[in-house]
């Protein structure tokens, strides 16, 4: 869950991708890409906004302020000209809309999480079948009106992981995201970063509303999806991301997103949205 410094990349300097696509005059544009494990695409940013969903495969999504993980459950929508960086776990089928500022006035102005009910998955997946630059008031136009017409948001917090901006959280998350295992409290984080544990507790709590140990099981909660989506097995995961036993990962697991973690993505084709 690494990832660079956002932070001081301008937009000159993260060239627009797909740049025909953004100047089109359709509302909606459809594009399905297919990528392997692994497989990232470097920090860029759109002119348009973006409905980023993997009908296969999980996604992991950076940007200055947060990362998210999307599973076939979910999609997120990030707004027009916001930098990001996505990695691919497992093989990925990513399907994307891009959408003109204009015909999503009234959608948040920062990321979020979008429920996928089984008719939009099937409207996304069936949207980048048809023509790309389709004829105003054809079918192709009637379903992209469908297709944003149905997008709901969920819950920030579900998947989503604030980045800490202050300069000795950003160490602590620099370290948890490249070893999630690591054990250490706040006062011995505090002794490494030179703070107080009382200080990085104020902190954690300012920047990205959750205790630290709320923010650090976050943590692997995200960094156990994507290993799951890769295929690793469910107590190598648990194992990896800093539980002590099979038992105590699945316990968290289930309080966090409603299921243990093999119906989760057993069900990730029919559950229902928020399920």
């Amino acid at each position: 869950m690494k990832t660079r410094n956002v932070d001081n990349r301008t937009k000159p300097r993260s060239p627009e991708r797909q740049k025909y696509l953004m100047n089109a005059p359709q509302a909606v544009i459809a594009l399905a890409l297919d990528e392997p494990d692994g497989h990232r695409i470097p920090l860029h940013w759109h002119s348009r906004a973006q409905l980023l969903y993997a009908s296969e495969g999980v996604m992991t999504v950076t940007t200055a302020s947060g990362v998210w993980v999307l599973p076939p459950l979910r999609a997120m929508w990030v707004p027009a000209f916001t930098e990001h960086h996505i990695r691919a776990s497992g093989h990925l089928s990513m399907r994307t809309l891009y959408i003109r500022p204009d015909a999503a006035r009234h959608f948040p102005p920062a990321c979020r999480i979008v429920s996928v009910s089984p008719l939009l998955r099937e409207l996304i997946v069936y949207s980048t079948t048809l023509p790309r630059f389709y004829d105003a008031g054809g079918h192709a136009e009637h379903v992209m009106r469908l297709i944003l017409e149905l997008i709901r948001f969920s819950d920030p917090a579900t998947l989503d992981l604030p980045i800490p901006r202050d300069a000795r959280l950003r160490k602590i998350y620099d370290r948890l995201a490249s070893h999630p295992s690591e054990s250490r409290t706040l006062e011995q984080w505090g002794v490494r970063v030179g703070a107080t544990g009382r200080t990085l507790s104020r902190l954690f709590r300012a920047e990205t509303g959750m205790s630290f140990h709320q923010w650090r099981q976050q943590l692997r909660l995200l960094e156990a999806l994507r290993l799951l989506g890769r295929g690793e097995p469910i107590t190598n995961v648990a194992l990896d991301v800093g539980y002590s036993s099979l038992s105590a990962f699945v316990s968290v697991f289930r309080k966090s997103l409603g299921v243990t973690p093999g119906r989760y993505f057993r069900n990730d084709r029919s559950a229902p949205a928020g399920g």
